[in-house]
């Protein structure tokens, strides 16, 4: 797959520039084991990076004043001055990398001329975070190429910025920081405010992480998302009007969360209180991961969905039907909506020799339900962003 992915991403460089890429790089999409949308509410996230890929084949351009990109999946190319000030234009996947661009820019950094063609095997809109990939992609290679000593840190910031400046979607920090500091076999607690981490090896044999795209996404994520954050705000605020020694809300408890649950009001409740065990799921998931307990681990993946569904109120009756049939299969330990929810993908914890039944049951329960037909993606926790050393892949 990875092989198949590198040559033709060398293929379509090849065939656009006219000549040989000097150097191939690789940049991850990622899962969230468990901790959604705790990202802005001092919590702890468990992402890792996969085995689906942006390959991205470059050749830098001595004595050339522009940057030139070939988007093989889209058949689409774009080419911009290096040396004038960026802004966003209408093609929407080349404003990902004109904000690393700027970031870079911005800081004083120096750049030269580069050719880039690129392909990916992570599906679009399937909330494994291409975006980041993308982004964070681009970042790695000016970095590397032109010898700028970002830290891992600096170029998951800066991809961020992209987002945030020249795509306008204000985005959390989890994504790129996935992609960036990804290691095999292994996931990362993250803490979305200090950036501080920690791995814990993945120790799932026998076991496997595997997503179901319901292929739908509701129109109302953003506006329920706002909504959803101002739900906690609100409950936020009067937490620590009643209890100001409190220093992060992650430190909050369910008795104090109670003692203000009239004065909040049901909704705000319920979020406040999603968060709050949804935060000591994410220690709790870290741990059984680490010590092998994959039956615990599939339990709480469940217990997210529950209060994803019930207490934050952000899943939809396709999710809800695809998780209920799944727990319902032999072999399935966990299941829940991944992501910001209101569509997207479930993530699965099933048995390997179970693997195929389930997905055949589930691929026909959920056509049957809804005319859907759903997709499958199996993925491996691997490594994030990293330049892919010519003698390694086949031509």
């Amino acid at each position: 797959m990875k092989e198949k992915l590198i040559n033709y991403t060398k293929e379509a460089f090849q065939s656009f520039f006219r000549s040989e890429p000097e150097k191939i790089f690789l940049a991850p999409g990622r899962i969230n084991i468990i901790g959604e949308h705790v990202d802005y509410s001092d919590g702890f996230v468990l992402p890792a990076a996969i085995d689906k890929h942006i390959c991205f084949a470059v050749k830098k351009v001595d004595d050339s004043e522009s940057c030139t990109f070939f988007a093989k999946d889209f058949n689409d190319s774009f080419s911009f001055n290096i040396n004038h000030k960026q802004s966003p234009v209408s093609q929407a996947w080349v404003n990902y990398l004109l904000g690393v661009f700027n970031a870079i820019q911005e800081s004083g950094k120096q750049i030269g001329g580069l050719q880039i063609a690129f392909s990916s095997t992570i599906p679009m809109g399937s909330g494994l975070s291409s975006s980041a990939a993308l982004e964070c992609g681009f970042a790695f290679i000016l970095n590397q190429v032109f010898d700028l000593n970002l830290s891992k840190k600096d170029l998951a910031l800066i991809g961020q910025k992209s987002e945030h400046t020249f795509v306008g979607v204000k985005c959390g920090i989890m994504d790129q920081f996935a992609s960036v500091f990804g290691k095999e076999h292994q996931v990362i607690m993250l803490d979305c405010n200090s950036l501080e981490h920690q791995y814990f090896e993945a120790n799932m044999e026998g076991y496997s992480f595997v997503l179901f795209d319901s292929c739908v996404k509701h129109t109302h994520l953003t506006s329920g998302y706002n909504d959803r954050r101002k739900d906690v705000d609100k409950g936020k605020k009067v937490l620590w009007e009643m209890f100001p020694e409190i220093d992060k809300f992650r430190d909050f408890n369910v008795p104090m969360l109670d003692a203000v649950r009239k004065k909040i009001g049901e909704t705000s409740y319920k979020r406040c209180l999603y968060l709050l065990k949804e935060i000591k799921r994410v220690e709790k998931a870290a741990k059984a991961l680490a010590e092998g307990d994959v039956e615990y681990l599939g339990i709480l993946l469940t217990e997210t969905h529950s209060g994803l569904s019930t207490e934050f109120e952000v899943s939809c009756e396709e999710l809800d039907f695809m998780v209920e049939a799944t727990l319902k299969e032999k072999g399935v330990l966990g299941a829940r909506i991944m992501g910001g929810g209101f569509g997207g993908c479930s993530i699965n914890l099933i048995k390997n020799e179970n693997v195929d039944e389930v997905i055949r049951n589930i691929s026909a329960k959920y056509k049957a339900g809804f005319d859907i037909e759903m997709k499958v993606y199996h993925v491996k926790i691997s490594d994030g962003i990293n330049e892919y050393k010519r003698d390694e892949f086949v031509i």
